[in-house]
């Protein structure tokens, strides 16, 4: 027996009750959407209320940093003499040559992008689907500094993000120049050894400003594993990438001077800050036999500091 259609005015009503309850997957769905934009607006929100802030550095020297603290905890875990190798020199006083190299070696785009290099990324994302491993690389500049000066090596994706972030407080507060200086002043150049300065004088036995083109590359080489790649007994894959920063360098022209060099603050062997250091050599870090590696003296005259541009 075939049913009577309901009259037009009811189907309406059904079909608009029908549309008036969402489906059960949708609500469950924009619930979940909601939870996750509030979680990820709370860690962004935590990250940035809880970065330093970088705006000293503009006229002040950092007398440490969080890897320097790094390893002096994994030092006193083994139970060795805590120590620190380091000497601040200004910008001026530092190698063209280092410049060049360290430019060629880990951020050769450094004056293009802002902090950080999209293009690197897409390549160092790309060659790790094709072989199928982590993403590697494609650090820049001034994310090694951010990472050096207030985070660990660590892979946590809450620290890269926290790395970012200070990545671009660093670029808008700083020139380029200045977040070279620092960066060649702090990096770590093998064990407890930090900066051009400690590096040039211990592994050449000259000063930063005196480096040549093939202890500049080597150094510039060996930043991607100090710890493992040491310019006092280069392996061979140290120096095959020593010849390929050789060959670019020359295409490679470093940041202009600051208009302003800011006096340095040096640090004892133990860390310690000690007096602001001046255009003559360093006498604050002396070679003493209860030393585990001094930085050895430089018997050269110290170069003129160049005028400021």
């Amino acid at each position: 027996m075939l049913q009577r259609p309901e009259p037009r005015c009811v189907q309406s009503w059904r079909e608009q009750e029908m549309r008036s309850i969402p489906d059960p997957i949708f609500r469950s769905l924009l619930r979940k959407s909601a939870a996750a934009g509030a979680i990820a607006f709370g860690i962004v929100s935590y990250v940035y209320l809880m970065l330093p802030d970088v705006r000293s550095l503009a006229t002040r020297n950092p007398t440490t940093t969080a890897f320097m603290k790094l390893r002096d905890r994994e030092d006193a875990a083994a139970g060795r003499t805590k120590r620190r190798v380091q000497q601040w020199v200004p910008y001026t006083r530092i190698s063209q040559h280092l410049k060049r190299a360290v430019i060629v070696a880990e951020d050769s785009a450094f004056f293009e992008h802002e902090g950080i290099d999209i293009e690197e990324i897409k390549k160092s994302v790309q060659t790790a689907v094709e072989r199928g491993s982590s993403i590697r690389g494609a650090s820049t500049i001034t994310q090694q500094l951010a990472k050096n000066l207030y985070l660990s090596p660590s892979r946590d994706p809450l620290r890269k993000l926290r790395e970012l972030v200070i990545t671009r407080r660093l670029e808008v507060e700083l020139p380029k120049a200045r977040i070279f200086e620092i960066y060649l002043n702090v990096i770590e150049w093998g064990d407890q050894i930090w900066g051009a300065e400690a590096a040039a004088r211990t592994y050449f036995h000259v000063a930063a400003s005196g480096l040549s083109r093939e202890q500049s590359a080597l150094l510039a080489g060996a930043i991607i594993n100090p710890r493992t790649y040491s310019p006092a007994r280069p392996p061979r894959r140290l120096l095959g990438r020593q010849q390929l920063i050789l060959a670019r360098m020359g295409y490679v022209e470093p940041p202009a001077p600051l208009p302003v060099v800011i006096p340095p603050v040096l640090v004892d062997q133990s860390g310690n800050p000690t007096a602001t250091a001046t255009d003559e050599p360093d006498s604050s870090v002396p070679a003493g036999e209860d030393e585990p590696n001094p930085i050895p003296p430089d018997p050269s005259p110290p170069p003129t500091q160049e005028p400021p541009r």
